[in-house]
């Protein structure tokens, strides 16, 4: 084993080390996490939320067993090979032994360690982003057409994974049209991989024709939701945040592209990156959409500085940047203090924008971590209303967002299976069964309606318990029983799931 591949393994054995150091016991899975995991137990080429891919994982993530530790293997071996084709980056562009090992310095102590903390599309995203850089610089230097169809598969994956990498193709269409590589783009192998994209893609193109493109249903519910929330100004300020300890690698890429004469053929970034960003920044994106873009100038940025300084001293001071400046965001940026030690120290968190939720106020937790928080509480007084009810399998156990359904269905003990109007659960109720009985979880600021709307269509109805951590963002969220329906539940679920509908 050669000494460079001894460091790489030792980076990737870090990466998996730190991905579970840094969130300590006490935290739940995250609110979007339960809804991939539930996909999995409805394979199918498309969701309303999200591409299929997600959905592969979570059923093997399912074959596995399904604990939390599976759960998060899998975002952290996505961020392990993010770390490697990085560094095969380096390698093709020419680098050397340390430039492999500042740029695995600057990938490793970034943002991606807590991205690679959840399961969700995004760890996949960043990969994808990467690898597509990876594969463009190799058939740029190579001119080997089999790069193409890597690229067209790559792609496709991307796709199928979260649309989000549309906006690679974006920028890069643009920037190679703007340089002398725009030859590259006039060849019958360009046309045959744009084929093999389609080819792959388009199962999810047909399940999304069938489905009336939820795609175009669910982007516009984010728009009205959460992007209006979204401060152009405060996406560029989370692109600095997010590999500050990299910034001065990826400047130095940047200039190298402009400057550095063997990056000549690859000048189309540095135009693919003002364009990639402009165009997130225009349509209001939140700021982790942009991650997968930073990898790659990691890497043009640690070749060019491993080519231009030599002095040992200086060298070591660059490796150790990215550790010094990521010790402070060690103590704000992962879920490893208690809820109240977070609220007992707000300011640290406030002035870095994290106490800023997609409602546009602060609050006591940054979101991502009030969304790890009350879900076993909830799904243990799910499972214990439950148990009262008469007919358990005329019993339907009814939610308010997916969230509250996907955690229900995770920790369930009874084998409860929670539904909701919301996200694609609208397409899982079981209407074989004639429920009779039902169990309610209602979010806090509905719960005070509920028994005036619902309970007079039951003989009986009450509260039976609520989500009690005040740090969750489900706090108070309420678990009600109700027993012998007066009215036809199936025909009402069934009239909603048609209003519900895209």
């Amino acid at each position: 084993m050669t000494k460079k591949t001894a460091l790489l393994l030792a980076f990737i054995a870090l990466k998996f080390l730190l991905q579970y150091f840094l969130i300590i016991p006490g935290y739940d899975l995250h609110r979007d996490e339960y809804l991939h995991l539930d996909q999995g137990n409805h394979l199918a080429w498309g969701f309303m939320s999200v591409p299929p891919v997600t959905s592969w994982i979570a059923w093997l993530i399912g074959v596995l067993g399904n604990g939390e530790w599976t759960v998060r293997f899998f975002p952290a071996l996505f961020g392990a090979l993010t770390m490697l084709v990085v560094w095969r980056t380096v390698e093709r562009l020419g680098g050397g032994l340390y430039a492999c090992v500042l740029a695995g310095s600057c990938v490793l102590f970034s943002v991606l360690l807590r991205l690679n903390q959840l399961f969700q599309p995004n760890s996949i995203d960043v990969l994808c982003w990467t690898a597509l850089y990876y594969i463009l610089i190799s058939f740029i230097q190579s001119r080997d057409h089999r790069w193409l169809y890597g690229f067209a598969a790559v792609f496709a994956l991307g796709v199928l994974n979260k649309y989000n990498i549309a906006f690679a193709a974006v920028g890069l269409l643009p920037a190679i049209l703007l340089t002398p590589q725009r030859n590259l783009l006039f060849n019958k192998h360009v046309c045959l991989a744009l084929l093999l994209a389609l080819l792959l893609i388009s199962p999810n193109l047909v399940w999304q024709y069938q489905h009336k493109f939820p795609v175009f249903h669910h982007m516009k519910l984010l728009a009205e939701t959460q992007l209006v929330n979204v401060n152009r100004a405060d996406f560029l300020k989370e692109q600095l945040l997010f590999f500050i300890g990299s910034l001065f690698v990826i400047a130095a890429g940047l200039y190298g592209l402009l400057t550095y004469k063997p990056f000549a053929p690859y000048r189309l970034f540095f135009f693919s990156m003002i364009i990639t960003l402009a165009a997130f920044t225009y349509l209001r994106a939140k700021g982790y959409y942009a991650i997968g873009i930073y990898p790659v100038y990691i890497a043009f940025g640690a070749v060019y500085i491993g080519s231009k300084v030599n002095v040992a001293w200086l060298r070591g001071v660059f490796v150790l940047i990215p550790v010094a400046l990521f010790i402070p965001l060690f103590n704000v940026a992962f879920p490893n203090k208690t809820p109240e030690q977070i609220a007992a120290n707000p300011e640290r968190y406030r002035k870095l924008g994290l106490l800023r939720w997609e409602d546009g106020k602060d609050h006591q937790l940054p979101q991502d971590f009030a969304d790890m928080l009350g879900w076993r509480e909830l799904a243990g007084k799910v499972d214990a209303a439950y148990t009262l009810m008469p007919d358990k399998a005329a019993t339907l156990v009814l939610c308010d967002n997916y969230g509250q359904a996907g955690a229900i269905n995770y920790y369930s003990k009874t084998g409860v299976r929670a539904v909701t109007f919301n996200a694609d659960y609208v397409d899982w109720f079981d209407l074989s069964k004639k429920y009779k009985h039902l169990i309610r979880v209602k979010s806090w600021h509905e719960r005070e309606a509920e028994m005036k709307e619902t309970g007079p269509l039951f003989a009986t109805g009450f509260a039976a318990d609520s989500v009690t951590n005040r740090y969750a963002r489900e706090w108070g969220t309420t678990v009600f029983i109700f027993r012998d329906a007066r009215i036809d539940i199936n025909a009402r679920i069934e009239k909603e799931i048609a209003e519900e509908r895209w």
